[in-house]
């Protein structure tokens, strides 16, 4: 689980079909074979590291889900430690599940932050509301406008100076994870309405 508070903003140095090699500073203290580590918003398993570097796995289903596939060399890419059942929980809960990817159609300044503009699938959109969490890169960001095509956030200077979004341009493919509430919700009122319609035909001899 994470928080989506990004650590450290690291480096791709190589990407392979089955692995990826980032090379990161921070957030290698203290860092264990195994360690669950979210790499722009993506769950990974830590399988190798050094002083400067660390290696994860890459599965299909991530490569498919994700904007890895479109990732190279050099790219810049957010960082986040598992959260501790002690740790200070400053974002929402993250699970770094990613739901799918979406564009960026749209940046404009807007003060002390900048205004982000993201096209999505309704198999996202229809998750989202205004006032409500969502990850982007695994930043845990704030809707402050939702559309069926597309939605915004507002990003504050400070978060947009220390994550990955200070490279971001419009026509970038970015990683969306959905407050999981939100689908509890959804399949609570799915099972309700199962009941209720079970209940009405037992109800009415059928």
């Amino acid at each position: 689980m994470f928080t989506g508070i990004i650590s450290e903003v690291g480096k791709i140095l190589s990407i392979q079909s089955e692995k990826l090699v980032i090379g990161a500073n921070r957030i290698l203290n203290k860092v264990e074979l195994g360690c669950s580590i979210a790499v722009n918003g993506t769950c990974l398993t830590i399988t190798d590291f050094d002083e400067k570097s660390f290696t994860v796995g890459l599965a299909a289903e991530t490569l498919n889900r994700t904007n890895f596939s479109f990732l190279k060399p050099d790219d810049p890419v957010n960082l986040e430690r598992a959260l501790g059942f002690r740790g200070e929980l400053g974002g929402h809960l993250v699970q770094g599940h990613i739901d799918g990817i979406g564009k960026n159609i749209s940046i404009l300044p807007a003060g002390g932050s900048t205004i982000f503009r993201f096209q999505a699938s309704t198999d996202i959109t229809r998750y989202l509301v205004e006032k409500g969490f969502v990850a982007i890169e695994g930043i845990s960001l704030t809707i402050t406008t939702r559309e069926a095509s597309y939605f915004e956030v507002s990003v504050v200077d400070y978060t947009k100076a220390n994550t990955n979004l200070k490279y971001h341009k419009v026509g970038d493919l970015v990683n969306i994870e959905i407050d999981i509430m939100a689908k509890y919700v959804e399949r609570f009122m799915q099972n309700q309405n199962t009941t209720l319609t079970m209940d009405f035909l037992k109800e009415h001899g059928f």
